[in-house]
């Protein structure tokens, strides 16, 4: 069975978080390593996330799925915020390295009409340089809407950056909302779109999802979240998700619209299916 989580709050810790996934049935969870509307990161604590590594194995946990701050964009068209954001990245992957063995996704970017070429050459330059210590974390591209200028709406678009970078630490996340949203039919060809994926990026880059319904309809290009089962992929297409052999083994995020009991209810229905 997949691994099943939501967002939790990092503010009072690591060891806290597990405690809470634990608490709400979860065996996995995600986290935003700073401020995700800003830059501003808590201080690292070592014994905390000691004791959280602890908790984890004794647990069963699978991966965790730490998350970018959405303000970071690695090919704005500014390059003075261009090289913050690269900063930005490299001092969330070697924070991350005190929590080793972990999963860090992060969206890709938006180009503000520079163009995907370019974009993917910004991307990839600033990976490069963040990930070239060999810190023990997998570093994840998300799967985009394809809103505006935005980077990484198609699988060929993120299989440019992967190739631009040349390393095997670096996956794909895949959310059920944005790919749909983007055009990719997992409510009607589920088999056919994991196919495609395969076939452009490669199923082993495929290292966690994040679980999504929609508000809004098929190929929108937009990013609206609903909770599972009342959007326009329907709990059918969740079924489907968490039987597939495919993906029996990877990390699932829940992003819906929930607080903590909505969280334990949806966790709860997906272990159902």
């Amino acid at each position: 069975m997949p691994y099943i989580g939501c967002h939790l709050s990092a503010s009072k810790g690591n060891l806290a978080m597990v405690r809470m996934a634990q608490s709400i049935g979860a065996d996995t969870f995600a986290f935003f390593t700073r401020n995700p509307r800003g830059s501003k990161a808590k201080p690292e604590d070592p014994q905390d996330c000691a004791a959280a590594m602890q908790a984890l194995e004794e647990g069963g946990f699978g991966p965790l799925v730490a998350h970018g701050a959405y303000t970071m964009n690695l090919c704005t068209a500014d390059p003075e915020a261009r090289g913050f954001a690269a900063s930005v990245l490299m001092d969330d992957l070697r924070r991350m390295a005190a929590l080793p063995g972990q999963y860090y996704n992060f969206h890709p970017g938006s180009h503000v009409g520079q163009g995907v070429e370019a974009a993917v050459d910004q991307i990839a330059a600033a990976l490069k340089r963040a990930m070239e210590p060999g810190y023990p974390v997998t570093v994840l591209l998300e799967t985009m809407a394809g809103k505006g200028s935005e980077v990484g709406g198609t699988f060929q678009e993120l299989k440019m950056i992967l190739d631009a970078v040349g390393r095997d630490d670096l996956g794909v996340c895949l959310d059920t909302c944005h790919v749909y949203d983007g055009g990719y039919d997992i409510v009607e060809d589920l088999d056919g779109v994991l196919a495609q994926f395969d076939q452009v990026i490669g199923l082993d880059r495929l290292k966690a999802l994040h679980l999504n319904d929609s508000k809004n309809p098929f190929a929108s290009h937009k990013d609206r979240h609903e909770c599972i089962g009342k959007g326009s992929l329907g709990l059918d297409t969740f079924r489907k998700i968490m039987a597939h052999p495919l993906l029996k083994d990877k990390p699932m995020i829940l992003e819906t619209p929930n607080e903590l009991p909505g969280y334990q209810a949806e966790i709860g229905l997906l272990r159902s299916l």
